[in-house]
């Protein structure tokens, strides 16, 4: 690959001469080849304008012909082979199996919305039927989605293609009918340039308008915050650090128009190991574990990096066992060196911590992240509410209670989740349900007798949960219900048939299932 250092520009690319950067390898530090141009304010200008400019048609347009350049873009990343694996796998130290399983995610993403787009339900049309008899008379209504218009998206560190330039929100973004604007990782641009390069060809191949989906690069906090500000974005999507979340959710909260961030920014997503399941399963909770927090090198967003437990022998048990399994597990490289210096200095400070009782022993692996794990007493737990801060990387804390109350104070006490585990044999239900009742207002998924890394793509998924695992708890960004983010509701009263959206009309010539006078309606081909 000769990476160019272009911008994606509609179908146009485009150089700054100045305010380069380039890609460095994960695994050696060493510069990989290419040159990477920072973008400007100009070049952010236009690929909003042009998004602008495209939005309405975009909207408007055939929704065969969308799906069909959903299913493109997968064909073309496909198509890319192992030259786009290789460079991801440079870029952010992930093997190969993994990135190749991650690419398939993508491409099985991508497909999945140009079905939703072609199915049509997305759009929910409702139709109420006037009734001039009526004293008031009522009018006739009818609700549909809409677009809302130009989306910026921000690549993700942990995934460089699966929540990247290709990823879940810029999949859903296009499905939903709104014009796209990327910001490359700037950890791995070379794999976001590849990727960009599989939309663009796509979007020629399919005879996409200009605009339909953009491109820049930049290392500096100033060309995302310019993406959030422009006045033409009317939604971000987001996957990262809680800090750069909140970051642009205060940038788009003070724009003379505010606009939704749909960002996705940290969680511990605690495991709840009762009893009986833990007197019981104690080899295979500790291989789960194990795997589970180690996964990624515990750069999941699912991580358990918290199990609460209760202080007994099969607990304790359990300790010794998963510190053993941990130690016996390699040292990984992580993403970038300011993630595994953050961990490093996490796992330290833990380390010193008079509270804290750590189960795996130092170990030397410079430039490399070693598996740990801790335990501390509930009553200091619920007595010092930094301690359930995420902490990135193959770490885990266990919570050890005295007493069931103590394990419900526990579960009161959390923030905002993307998942929670419960563990639980049949005996152990009583607890688990009163469990289950306070844990569900805290998260998004609740998974049981399983691990929470491995999310499913799917129509039924939550990937989301209460602030701050996301910014909005009513959204998902793994899903087909992913595509509602970028959808607003419209209704038209009173129109004539002729100014009515096709969908709406009284032939129903799309074809749609659509719900009239609150009853579903089939069409004979359905």
């Amino acid at each position: 690959m000769k990476p160019t250092g272009h911008h994606f520009l509609g179908y146009e690319t485009s150089r700054k001469k100045q305010g380069s950067f380039t890609s460095i390898d994960a695994t050696n530090g060493e510069p990989l080849p290419g040159t990477f141009a920072e973008a400007t304010g100009e070049e952010i200008d236009r690929a909003l304008t042009l998004a602008q400019q495209c939005a309405m048609e975009l909207r408007d347009m055939d929704r065969g012909r969308r799906a069909d350049f959903l299913d493109a873009i997968a064909n073309h990343m496909e198509a890319q082979g192992d030259e786009l694996l290789e460079r991801a796998a440079a870029e952010t130290a992930l093997p190969l199996p993994r990135l190749r399983s991650e690419r398939g995610r993508t491409m099985n993403q991508l497909r999945m919305f140009a079905g939703v787009v072609r199915d049509g339900s997305f759009l929910e049309a409702r139709l109420d039927s006037a009734d001039p008899k009526r004293k008031p008379p009522k009018p006739d209504v009818r609700r549909m989605q809409r677009a809302l218009g130009p989306v910026v998206v921000f690549g993700a560190s942990n995934f460089p293609l699966a929540f990247s330039v290709a990823g879940g929100d810029t999949a859903s973004a296009l499905a939903a009918g709104c014009p796209v604007v990327v910001k490359g990782h700037p950890n791995h641009p070379g794999t976001s340039e590849l990727v960009a390069r599989s939309v663009l060809l796509a979007a020629k191949e399919c005879d996409m308008p200009d605009g339909t989906f953009s491109m820049v690069q930049g290392r500096s906090h100033e060309v995302g915050l310019a993406l959030v500000q422009h006045p033409y974005t009317c939604a971000v999507g987001f996957t990262g650090s809680l800090r750069g979340g909140r970051a642009l959710l205060d940038a788009a909260a003070t724009r003379n128009v505010p606009i939704p961030v749909y960002a996705e920014m940290g969680s511990v997503n605690p495991s709840f190991v009762l009893r009986k399941a833990m007197a019981e399963r104690g080899t295979s909770l500790t291989k789960g574990f194990a795997t589970s927090v180690c996964m990624g090198v515990g750069q999941f967003c699912t991580n358990p990096g918290l199990i609460v437990a209760m202080d007994d022998r099969p607990t304790k048990a359990l300790l010794d066992s998963l510190g053993q399994e941990l130690a016996g597990i390699e040292a990984g490289i992580m993403l970038h060196q300011a993630i595994l210096d953050t961990y490093d200095g996490a796992v330290r400070q833990r380390r010193t911590d008079e509270d804290l009782t750590s189960h795996v022993p130092l170990r030397d692996t410079p430039g490399r992240a070693a598996p740990a794990l801790f335990s501390v007493p509930a009553k200091v737990f619920l007595d010092r509410p930094e301690l359930a801060d995420e902490m990135f990387g193959p770490s885990s804390l266990v919570v050890l209670c005295q007493t069931e109350d103590e394990m419900l104070s526990v579960a009161r006490s959390l923030d905002g989740q993307l998942t929670a585990s419960i563990h639980a044999n049949e005996d152990d239900h009583e607890l688990a349900q009163k469990l289950t009742t306070l844990v569900e207002q805290h998260v998004g998924r609740m998974v049981y007798n399983d691990f929470p890394t491995g999310v499913e793509v799917g129509p039924a998924m939550q990937h989301g949960g209460p602030y701050p695992a996301t910014t909005d708890a009513r959204s998902t960004s793994v899903g087909t219900a992913a595509i509602s983010r970028f959808l607003r509701p419209v209704a038209w009263q009173d129109a004539p048939n002729d100014l009515l959206p096709v969908e709406l009309r009284n032939d129903n010539p799309c074809g749609l299932v659509r719900l009239v006078d609150g009853v579903w309606d089939f069409p004979p081909s359905v």
